[in-house]
């Protein structure tokens, strides 16, 4: 078997980190492994061993429209160049609808068609269309990160649910750090640094909260930051982090991890860093929607709340970090419920899926 694994944009984002995790398993089955991505970036899908890697190019703008370009620019680059290596035996995995060149270059060579689907939230809607139109086409099946995911955007094709995990590494260094008394009560935010991510929401808890310190770690540069900021008044117990490639130091000090995705703009398939923080032990606040409900139950490992209610979302910090046998509680949930999402598990779905007929 030989497997074709495409991506657009290489950065310390979800979707690269998943597909990161799903080559490091093949290569381990001794299954040959090409990667095609947009060269010249640092990210996870940097330098993994084994990994036959070739890259085309991209370039992410702010501007919509450049960017769109820019987009269908790369996927005729890319098409061209798979059209010149692929063989009806390959299996192509296409990691989010935003390669469609591969997946249409594939179904043209007779190829198995695999799409990683982990997001919903596609403007403008147009794009959206078009993409899952793409996917419908070329598709031989779909594998969704979440229930939520798969029941938001049905297709006609075969579909399995393989849930992001964690490392086995990640695992057992939190696992070093569970239950040790915290010197500060910190509640983290790791996130892109966009609005709809609940960024202003962060900053307004700061504001109500001035007894507990906020640190809110984006995936963004210094100057981007500054630049975001400079008509608020950031408060002296908000710290703001540029990109982090290490993020254990935070979850290390952290008492409470939140997500604050406003649900109108923006809907959490699955929701990575929360899971991350459940190996810590760290309860969570996350919005009542989407594939986060899949990994927090109300009350037991955390909170279900609308980022809006801030009122609300503040008191229940306070109930959280005041009340020690609560905190207790869902911690302990916390960390046994992410047991659940092993590599092993990982590994062998993956697996399963690639080599089904």
């Amino acid at each position: 078997m030989r497997v074709i694994a495409i991506h657009l944009l290489n950065d310390y984002s979800g979707s690269p980190k998943v597909l990161m995790q799903l080559l490091k398993g093949w290569t381990k089955n001794n299954i040959e492994t090409h990667l095609y991505t947009c060269g010249g970036r640092e990210g996870f899908l940097s330098d993994i061993p084994k990994v036959h890697y070739h890259f085309y190019r991209y370039r992410f703008v702010e501007n919509k429209f450049l960017r769109l370009l820019f987009l269908f620019a790369s996927q005729f680059i890319l098409a061209i160049q798979l059209l010149f290596i692929l063989e009806k035996a390959d299996v192509v995995y296409v990691n989010t609808v935003l390669p469609f060149g591969a997946g249409i270059i594939a179904k043209l060579k007779g190829c198995k068609v695999i799409y990683h689907i982990h997001e919903t939230s596609i403007k403008p809607k147009i794009l959206k269309h078009f993409l899952f139109g793409v996917v419908k086409w070329t598709a031989t099946e779909v594998v969704y990160v979440s229930n939520f995911l798969a029941e938001r955007e049905p297709l006609n094709l075969k579909k399995n649910v393989l849930y992001n995990v964690l490392e086995e590494s990640f695992v057992e260094r939190a696992s070093m750090h569970l239950n040790k008394e915290k010197k500060e009560k910190i509640v983290l935010m790791i996130c892109s640094l966009k609005a709809y991510k609940g960024v202003n929401e962060f900053l307004k808890l700061a504001q109500m909260n001035p007894e507990f310190t906020f640190k809110l770690v984006t995936n963004a540069t210094q100057t981007e930051i500054e630049n975001y900021f400079k008509d608020e008044t950031v408060p002296t117990n908000l710290i703001l982090y540029p990109t982090q490639t290490n993020t254990h130091p935070f979850y290390q000090e952290a008492s409470v991890v939140l997500n604050l995705s406003d649900t109108n703009l923006w809907v959490e398939t699955f929701g990575l860093t929360v899971l991350e923080a459940m190996a810590y032990g760290l309860p969570t606040i996350v919005p009542p929607v989407g594939g986060v409900v899949e990994l927090v139950e109300e009350r037991k490992n955390g909170f279900l709340m609308d980022s809006k209610n801030i009122n609300l979302i503040s008191e229940k910090l306070q109930l959280m970090l005041q009340n020690q046998t609560i905190y207790n509680q869902m911690s302990t949930y916390a960390y046994e419920k992410s047991k659940f999402f092993s590599e092993d598990y990982f590994e062998k779905e993956s697996f399963r899926i690639l080599s089904k007929n």
